[in-house]
């Protein structure tokens, strides 16, 4: 590539602010006609005078050079607006070639797009594109039974205006891929890899500003910061409330222990206790039996004696009978 064409393209960047800046002066001076042509009862607008809608009523048609619609309706809305000054309203007309900030603004997705405007109130326009039409649309005030565009979809709305720059943002893209592609005969695909790296560039340089502006808003605390005497005092109680807690745990399970040993213990000699209770209890009936076998036995004792003796005697008796 030649450097001509390089010097060329950092001059296009370059005076891509001074476009911006002199837009609006354009946009201005394409109101006005030229000597030779006829004059235009069609009101041109663009990015700085779009705002001439929000007072009055209008009738604005969004179009393109290219768009065939378009084109076949020119020839009438020229003459709705030799009647507008009748029909007490402004009749304009945006190109979205050359205010792609107006179509995001106004949302337009197809060509044409027509609207109709009271005092900030937006409706879009729907129907027929006849001359006789549009005119009945305005005197017989059809425009009352169209329901109005939405609060935050309306042209004035914060949303809108945000919609607005991001369309202006990428007309400008556009712009600069034609001329890198187009005049500096720069390859489609470097074209995509210039914006590729511009984005992220851009995007880390937006997050380090944003870093930037919580760290001023928000500061984080210091680490290493110097502690008050007061301060010092509480973390050595908490440290040593923290030792002390251990060794007290220790001494209350030992008591616990020595408790559960002596409770223990207690409760031992209360079973032997009762047990040698039980075994006296058994062994008195025990004994109370033995002691009247005892008693019996010895007097079944005298009884056997006596019996003996009587035998004894009857023998003798018998013998000294005998003998006689």
């Amino acid at each position: 590539m030649a450097p001509g064409r390089w010097r060329q393209g950092w001059l296009f960047l370059c005076a891509l602010p001074l476009v911006a800046l002199l837009g609006p002066a354009v946009c201005l001076s394409s109101t006005f006609y030229s000597p030779g042509e006829p004059r235009s009862s069609v009101r041109v607008l663009c990015g700085s005078n779009w705002s001439l809608v929000l007072q009055g009523q209008w009738m604005l048609e969004f179009y393109a050079p290219w768009c065939p619609a378009c084109q076949q309706i020119e020839a009438t809305w020229e003459s709705f607006a030799k009647e507008s000054e009748r029909l007490g309203i402004t009749v304009g007309k945006v190109d979205v070639t050359q205010e792609p900030g107006l179509s995001g603004r106004f949302f337009v997705t197809t060509l044409p797009t027509i609207y109709h405007a009271n005092d900030g109130v937006f409706r879009r326009y729907r129907g027929s594109r006849t001359l006789e039409d549009l005119q009945g649309y305005i005197l017989e005030r059809k425009w009352e039974a169209v329901e109005p565009v939405a609060g935050w979809k309306s042209p004035s709305s914060i949303v809108m205006h945000g919609m607005a720059g991001l369309f202006h943002f990428s007309g400008w893209i556009r712009q600069i891929h034609n001329y890198l592609t187009g005049t500096l005969g720069v390859h489609v695909w470097i074209s995509y890899a210039i914006f590729i790296l511009a984005t992220l560039l851009i995007g880390l340089f937006l997050g380090l500003i944003l870093v930037l502006i919580s760290d001023c808003l928000c500061p984080t605390k210091s680490k290493y910061r110097a502690e008050t005497p007061e301060e010092a005092i509480t973390k050595d109680n908490v440290e040593n409330a923290a030792l002390e807690e251990p060794e007290e745990a220790a001494e209350l399970s030992a008591d616990e222990a020595e408790e559960a040993v002596d409770v223990k213990d207690v409760s031992d000699g209360e079973d032997a206790a009762n047990s040698s209770a039980d075994e006296l209890e058994e062994d008195l009936p025990l004994g109370k039996e033995s002691g009247e076998e005892e008693m019996e036995d010895l007097s079944e004792q005298p009884l056997a004696e006596s019996e003996t003796e009587s035998t004894v005697r009857q023998r003798k008796s018998q013998g000294a009978e005998k003998e006689l």
